[in-house]
């Protein structure tokens, strides 16, 4: 594969791009990725401002690729991106569609955040473009995200596909992703309290960075809000001059019979259910199919029953096999990532409906997050908690968690 071109040198002038198999002597061999983010991490600023200065300034070395994607469709919010992506993805290949996509952060290989024409890409080529990356950013300051994402647009510019999907790594405006200037479709799921040191400490300040993906003439399709985000959605909107597509106002979706009922200004679509589990997965199937509607792209109906292949691991996860053939006969043992208090309230809405049963959690969560919060809204569900500590940390001792209905179950926590 030959990029367009690397700028290199002082002077920063563009000049021919060798092969990048010229940079595969570089990669080392075990562990591809660990040697080349730690070398990069060096170049992390002391304080990471939040702006799109230093991504704007290396895409610009790199030739700028965010300029030669095929349609994007760019998604925002605290809760949900992902799922949507995955259904963005899903539908588009029901459709005979390639896509390109790339999500953050990756549960178990670095190379899952990168999909190119629909398929993870192999990590020779993902280190490859990394390093292309790290060379033309010359060792100025950097961050790692801002590294990865440049090489993952310089990807996209350069293998054919039909759709982008970009989603945003922390809050929108200032995110790395946010540097394409005319998007297909701006998404925002659910917005809810998380990374409240960086975004800031209210919900009408972290919807605010999230609708700064927002761009003019570009739709904006809207799950459901609350209501004060909701005002500042809607107030950008009018702002930059997006057409704003809202839940229960522009379109709706709706579970009936055991089947999706869909409908906007095109029409109603009946839709199988949503892949994955959870009530909440309804709003990001909506969002997914209000968006891909609501681009220039033309999309038979048929290829929507693709919310139902969906993939995206670790939310509402069934696991088969290995650790579940441990449990007793008759258990089940299901993964979820959420780990704010957006996540815990669709958790508790899906443990609502497991009153038969005993749920049994294992919790683990960072130190940064609101654990307090997050618990409070599912303890009452559960009848024992476990609480794993981070294997950077020493293990707190074991004490009491008081659930919401009085009842009291030993909460430990252990290093993994």
């Amino acid at each position: 594969m030959i990029f367009d071109r690397v700028l290199a040198g002082q002077d920063r002038r563009p000049r021919a791009q060798a092969p990048m198999s010229s940079f595969r002597d570089q990669i080392p061999s075990g562990g591809v990725f660990e040697p080349i983010i730690a070398r990069i991490q060096a170049l992390q600023p002391p304080v990471v401002d939040a702006s799109l200065e230093r991504i704007e300034r290396l895409l610009r070395w790199m030739g700028d690729p965010q300029n030669r994607l095929p349609p994007t469709f760019h998604v925002a919010g605290t809760n949900g991106k992902g799922s949507t992506c995955a259904y963005l993805r899903s539908i588009a290949e029901a459709a005979g569609l390639r896509a390109h996509v790339y999500t953050s952060p990756h549960l178990i290989r670095f190379n899952e955040r990168v999909r190119v024409a629909g398929a993870i890409v192999s990590d020779v080529i993902l280190a490859e473009a990394i390093l292309h990356a790290e060379r033309a950013n010359d060792g100025a300051p950097i961050t790692i995200f801002e590294i990865v994402t440049a090489a993952a647009l310089q990807l996209f510019a350069s293998y054919p596909s039909d759709i982008c999907v970009l989603e945003v790594g922390l809050g929108g405006r200032a995110d790395a992703t946010n540097v394409v200037r005319r998007p297909a479709v701006c998404s925002i799921t659910s917005i809810s309290m998380d990374h409240s040191d960086v975004l800031g400490g209210t919900i009408r300040e972290i919807a605010r960075e999230k609708a700064g993906i927002m761009k003019p003439g570009a739709p904006v399709v809207v799950g459901r809000q609350s209501p004060e985000a909701t005002r500042v959605i809607a107030s950008n909107a009018d702002d930059v001059g997006a057409r704003l597509l809202q839940r229960d106002r522009d379109w709706t979706i709706e579970r009936r019979h055991g089947a999706v009922e869909f409908a906007d200004a095109m029409g109603q679509l009946s839709l199988p259910l949503p892949s994955l589990d959870g009530a909440h997965q309804l709003d990001n199937a909506g969002i997914a199919i209000t968006s891909l509607r609501a681009s220039e792209l033309s999309f038979p109906g048929s290829a929507f029953d693709g919310i139902a292949a969906a993939k995206w691991p670790g939310r509402m996860q069934r696991l088969k096999g290995g650790l579940s053939d441990l449990l007793p006969p008759g258990w089940e043992l299901w993964l979820d990532g959420g780990h704010n208090v957006g996540a815990a309230e669709a958790l508790a809405t899906h443990f609502a409906d497991w009153r038969d049963v005993p749920i049994h959690l294992i919790v683990g969560m960072k130190d940064s997050k609101d654990a307090a919060g997050f618990l409070n809204l599912v303890l009452p569900f559960a009848s024992s908690c476990w609480a794993v500590a981070d294997s950077r940390g020493s293990p707190r001792p074991t004490h009491d968690c008081t659930y919401g209905r009085g009842e009291r179950s030993r909460c430990a926590a252990r290093s993994s």
